[in-house]
């Protein structure tokens, strides 16, 4: 009777749970190899509050789930995301059973061949880069288009420059002071280690910051959040590498609550794509973690990637019709090795202490500091009372002998005669001798020793008139930031955050190479008495190898930011609402007293203070399971950075003339529709950036009146552009459709219009009138005509179709097509200013100057369309619990020959210059055009144990 009674009442107990949770879904998570249960797996239902995490064992259990058809994702970092259809009915517990998670092998081995078209590019193409690093962990069609098909044409997601974006690795912000760039090269080569990633694109909300325009990328390097395992991965390819091995291995979280992670690489080539182009790259990171007790942990990071590269020559069509594509002026001969000029170096350790801190079940703090230093170097040729060692100077080329310098008679008359025969003679001294001689460069550096009767019997070490330098930078950079997340309740949670940064920046010259010489002249040649003298204070210096020289100044940069969040979630509506705020503190310390710059070149400059705010908002209207619309906005002010505050910092402390802090407007509408075999994506989206400011130096011709007080009308100057206002607008669409089980479609597509907005003013700095009596240095141009100019270096239309096959038996195919369109070259802004039709010489207008001329020859150059086909494929087996994949890709099946970017050379500063030098065929100062690989290969074999 007992047990009858107790049976009836348990029964009774199930009916009352069930009644109060009528409906759920319950599972298991396993991993598709190994059948292993799959820890903190992110199980959700779409377009719903309801988010789990799967336990140890790898279950979910959901209850009070809505009636109808519901969508469950499945999302593990390295892991396929599963998204499954159920249908829930009335007093219903569906049991899904064991969710099988398959390894994302495409997007693994893909983050290993983007950073073959990052290669840090925004130095060597004329502002233009690639925003692959970015995109790597995206799992989204176009996404992965713009990073992993587009990205060697130098595609830029809504044709912004990475410093609109904010990366951050363990919750701190890694973007440069100096620019607003991260540093790629800093983590590069620990591809295993570093796909631990949160990714938000464009202004939508972070947990761990404000963010930028663009979007943001968080990376995990938390010891205990990586699979316990050892992979080991091989590499081969024809691009900036050829070879690389890593291994990383990781022993997951022991019972003593201590977890690490260690991973190396090697990357090299002693010849890259292009001529001369060594690579040598080692990568190290260490991870430790100690789990002190269920709230607090604490997580060291250490990270050394020290690399180098020798750079690639951009080139004038005339020296690419006399070459190749892949012709590189910066390399020759030397003892029978190839040695190139330039050469960046990067060795900058990052080292990082985290502390976790878990509040509650639904609140954490987790605070960070950081200190990165090192030194990042340039390495170039310098030379003094001899001619230039470049190969491809505009002297040593036929087009000098068949363009205006001919026969100039120095009043720009307009009139010149080619001269045919020097001109042939050119061409065929340059085929001979294509390359950097470096033994004419040690013979330049040593005299002759005669014999008593005046035979040469050998050659001894002389003054240097040609030196390898660099131009380096030693950063000490702290950081230390915290970040407070709390969920509040079902349907608020916050966030909010703080980072103070403190940099002191030392710039200068460093001599890395006599080039058999004794010493080298600290003074400027092209200047004469005390402008000639780097250091006023250390006049006449004879430096050598390791010294200081030319240039020697500190930046001190302090910032401080803060930012709150709040988001919430509702069942048909989904809100958010941040604001940021920060404090910008930059001052130069210059180091020598500059022979140019007297007064204003030693000490300290003032301190220049920027304040600066931001506000964002958005929502998410939940249509359905499937389907959503999406709306961001945001508003705010940022700080130029360190690189365009001052105007030639190398030499003085003066601040750029009308400066001021940028101001950024960014709108976007999505339209999200997500079922099992079809995903689509649609964005409109609308940038304003209001008074930019960008810095740059050049040698110009023809630009200033002899009424200045100067006699020459030529000089190496820096010029200013300030408030430049961009637009950037257009449409993002993706499109994956699973056709078959084992057949996927999908299609990408981009069209923008990015431009410039408006006039900006335009202001070139003179040095050699610094101290020309009653004259300043400075000249204001006035207006630089540049609204409705395209913005440079990108494709802004871009399309992709792509097919893939996924055998059941883990071997997977896919290629895709690609079109790129409407790519411009970077303009000389100068020529755009009304000084272009005037004589220097005379103060009035050139007679044969006519504004249909003006306009032919100012037109801005854009690209021919470009079509790229490329190929992947891979196989992965299980041999003995271990894991063996092999990855394979051919870019540009077609061996298409495409210029990536460019940009005018701003020498020709006048109508007559620049008509004549156009007019002759062949100019002197053409444009100069960076190329793109051609066909590539990449193979990756990894071994997983």
């Amino acid at each position: 009777m007992k047990d009858i009674i107790f049976k009836l009442y348990f029964i009774f107990q199930m009916g009352f749970l069930w009644a109060q949770n009528p409906n759920g879904v319950t599972g298991k998570v396993l991993d598709a190899k190994t059948q292993q249960p799959l820890q903190y797996v992110v199980v959700t239902i779409q377009n719903t509050n309801q988010m789990q995490l799967t336990t140890d064992l790898g279950s979910f259990n959901f209850t009070g789930v809505p009636l109808g058809e519901q969508l469950f994702l499945f999302h593990s970092q390295g892991y396929k995301d599963a998204l499954f259809s159920i249908s829930i009915g009335e007093n219903q517990i569906v049991n899904l059973g064991n969710v099988l998670l398959e390894d994302d092998d495409i997007t693994h081995l893909q983050a290993a061949v983007i950073r073959l078209f990052e290669n840090d590019l925004s130095e060597d193409n004329s502002g233009s880069e690639s925003i692959s690093g970015l995109l790597q962990s995206s799992k989204d069609a176009f996404q992965q288009a713009a990073a992993f098909n587009w990205g060697q044409a130098r595609f830029k997601m809504r044709g912004l420059n990475t410093e609109q974006a904010t990366f951050m690795i363990n919750g701190i912000p890694m973007n440069k002071l100096y620019d607003g760039r991260p540093q790629w090269s800093n983590w590069g080569g620990l591809n295993d280690a570093t796909r631990n990633q949160e990714f938000t694109i464009g202004t939508a909300p972070s947990n761990y910051s404000f963010g930028g325009i663009l979007g943001t990328q968080q990376i995990d390097t938390r010891a205990s959040n990586y699979r316990a395992g050892t992979r080991f991965t091989l590499s081969g390819t024809n691009t900036n590498y050829n070879l690389r091995a890593m291994v990383t291995h990781a022993s997951g979280l022991t019972s003593s609550g201590w977890a690490y992670v260690i991973s190396a690489g090697k990357r090299y080539a002693n010849e890259g794509y292009f001529e001369g182009t060594t690579y040598d790259a080692n990568s190290l990171l260490i991870s430790v973690e100690k789990k002190i007790n269920d709230q607090h942990s604490i997580n060291f990071t250490g990270m050394y990637t020290p690399n180098s590269r020798g750079k690639s020559s951009p080139n004038t069509a005339e020296i690419t019709s006399l070459t190749n594509e892949k012709y590189n002026s910066y390399w020759g001969y030397q003892n029978g090795e190839k040695r190139n000029s330039r050469v960046k170096t990067i060795e900058e350790p990052i080292l990082m202490l985290n502390h976790y801190f878990t509040i509650n079940d639904h609140t954490t703090l987790d605070t960070s500091v950081m200190y990165q230093f090192g030194k990042i170097g340039n390495s170039n040729i310098d030379y003094q009372t001899v001619n230039s060692p470049d190969p491809s100077y505009f002297r040593k080329l036929p087009s000098y002998f068949s363009a205006l310098y001919a026969s100039d008679n120095g009043e720009y008359s307009g009139s010149f005669t080619p001269d045919y025969e020097n001109a042939e003679e050119s061409k065929e001294a340059f085929l001979a001798n294509p390359q950097i001689d470096w033994a004419a460069l040690y013979r330049a550096n040593q005299t002759a020793v005669l014999d008593a009767n005046g035979q040469v019997t050998g050659y001894a070490p002389s003054q240097s008139h040609y030196i390898l330098y660099e131009d380096r930078t030693d950063d000490n950079l702290f950081v230390a930031n915290s970040i407070f997340n709390s969920q509040v309740n079902d349907n608020l949670s916050i966030q909010a955050g703080a980072t103070f940064k403190n940099l002191k920046s030392h710039n200068y010259q460093k001599v890395l190479d006599l080039l058999g010489g004794t010493y080298f002249e600290d003074i400027d040649g092209f200047y004469k008495g005390n402008q000639a003298q780097a250091d006023l204070n250390n006049p006449n210096r004879q430096v050598k190898v390791g010294d200081e020289y030319g240039y020697n100044y500190n930046f001190n940069a302090t910032t401080l930011d803060a930012f709150t969040q709040f988001k919430f979630s509702y069942d048909k509506i989904d809100f958010y609402l941040a604001q940021t705020f920060s404090s910008t503190n930059y001052q130069r310390q210059g180091l020598y007293k500059n022979g140019i710059y007297e007064s204003i070149s030693f000490g300290k400059s003032q301190k220049i203070n920027f304040e600066n705010f931001g506000f964002k908002g958005g929502m998410t209207y939940k249509i359905s399971g499937k389907q959503l619309l999406n709306f961001n906005a945001a508003h705010l002010t940022k700080a130029p950075g360190l690189r365009n505050t001052f105007s030639n910092s190398r030499l003085n402390n003066a601040i750029v003339e009308g400066l001021d802090n940028e101001i950024v407007n960014s709108l976007d509408l999505n339209y999200v529709f997500r079922a099992p075999k079809f995903k689509a994506r649609m964005t409109a989206y609308y940038v304003t950036i209001k008074d930019a400011t960008n810095t740059s130096f050049f040698y110009a011709e023809g630009i200033f009146d002899n009424g200045a007080g100067y006699t020459n009308t030529n000089a190496f100057v820096s010029q200013s552009l300030t408030h430049i206002n961009t637009k950037n607008s257009g449409l993002e669409l993706s499109v994956e459709k699973q056709l078959t089980a084992t057949i996927k479609l999908t299609f990408a597509a981009a069209y923008s219009n990015n431009i410039y907005d408006n006039n900006p003013n335009l202001t070139v700095t003179n040095d050699a009138l610094a101290n020309v009596e009653n004259t300043k240095p400075s000249f204001d141009f006035g207006e630089a005509l540049l609204k409705n100019y395209k913005q440079a270096g990108m494709p802004q239309q871009a399309y992709s179709l792509g097919l893939e096959y996924r055998d059941p038996k883990y071997w997977w195919v896919a290629t895709n097509l690609n079109y790129l369109a409407d790519t411009y070259i970077d303009f000389s802004a100068i020529t755009r200013t009304n000084s272009f039709n005037i004589n220097p010489a005379s103060g009035f207008p050139f007679p044969e100057a006519t504004s249909e001329r003006a306009t032919e020859l100012l037109k801005q150059e854009r690209f021919p369309d470009l079509l790229l086909l490329n190929i992947i494929g891979g196989k992965s087996w299980r041999i003995k619990r271990k894991y063996v994949g092999l990855f394979v890709s051919i870019n540009n099946v077609l061996n298409t020959t495409y210029k990536t970017g460019g940009y005018e050379q701003a020498r020709n500063g006048n109508f007559r210059q620049l008509n004549q030098d156009v007019a002759s065929g062949t100019p002197s100062f053409g444009n100069k055009y960076y190329y793109g690989y051609g066909r590539t290969f990449f193979i990756n074999l990894s071994f997983s144990l």
